[in-house]
């Protein structure tokens, strides 16, 4: 039979695996079960691709432009074992970049880039639902387009930034899968984006997803940090999050 565990009560405030009982010295087969599909749901994360046709045709469904780059990582296997690659664009992208950037002769003010990271499944759920929410917002900014970038780490928006002349540039990343979040996606900040930025010069909101940060407070967050790095002309850690309280969530919303 199941032990019971005086920490039962304590289940329902968190998703983390407490009490979960024991059979002899084992875990009861249901736990088990459970844990093993989520090492599973995490695992596909990582190896599952992006779908850039399916979320570049709701992008521009919902009125935003959309362009297609890669990282130099050449598959799935190397973007893992070589992080570096992932920082990098592709000869074809850096091209295809130059000359959008030439052709437009823009110098938008914000630049959004899609990217799987180490989560395709954050990228292809929740960056539509989140833009969608956060385009009432943007009235009086210069907007490029969404950049869906596969293969990506972070950095690889410093250079699409850098050549696409944006002066801020949000990158939109799959974050590394736990086992009880394998969708939770990333926003990463940074004020005049090029080659070679450090962390420490951008801002990170992390954990957007219905069960954690829910999209309207995603929101919130990033147009406080959006509006204060185009004031104060810097990211990073010059830049303090004085945001206040956040609004009421929407539990109510589940959109993607």
């Amino acid at each position: 039979m199941t032990n019971a565990n005086a920490w039962d009560a304590l289940r329902r405030f968190t998703n983390a695996r407490i009490a979960l009982g024991r059979t002899g010295s084992s875990l009861p087969t249901a736990p088990l079960l459970a844990f093993e599909l989520a090492h599973a749901q995490a695992r596909d994360a990582v190896h599952q691709p992006l779908d850039s046709a399916a979320l570049g045709e709701t992008l521009r469904a919902a009125g935003f432009d959309t362009v297609d780059v890669r990282s130099a990582a050449p598959d799935r296997e190397h973007y893992l074992r070589r992080p570096d690659l992932g920082r990098m664009l592709d000869a074809a992208s850096v091209a295809l970049l130059t000359e959008l950037a030439a052709a437009t002769g823009d110098t938008p003010e914000l630049v959004f880039v899609a990217a799987d990271g180490l989560s395709a499944f954050a990228a292809q759920r929740h960056v539509a639902p989140l833009l969608a929410r956060l385009h009432g917002q943007l009235e009086g900014w210069q907007i490029g387009p969404v950049v869906m970038a596969t293969q990506a780490r972070v950095a690889l928006g410093d250079r699409i930034g850098e050549l696409l002349r944006a002066k801020i540039v949000v990158v939109m990343i799959g974050e590394r899968p736990g086992l009880s979040s394998p969708d939770s996606l990333g926003l990463y900040v940074t004020y005049a984006p090029r080659a070679g930025r450090h962390d420490a010069e951008r801002n990170c909101i992390s954990n957007v997803r219905p069960e954690g940060l829910d999209y309207g407070n995603a929101v919130f967050k990033l147009m406080w940090l959006l509006n204060e790095a185009r004031r104060l002309k810097l990211t990073g850690v010059a830049l303090k999050d004085h945001s206040g309280s956040l609004p009421v969530a929407d539990h109510g919303m589940l959109e993607g």
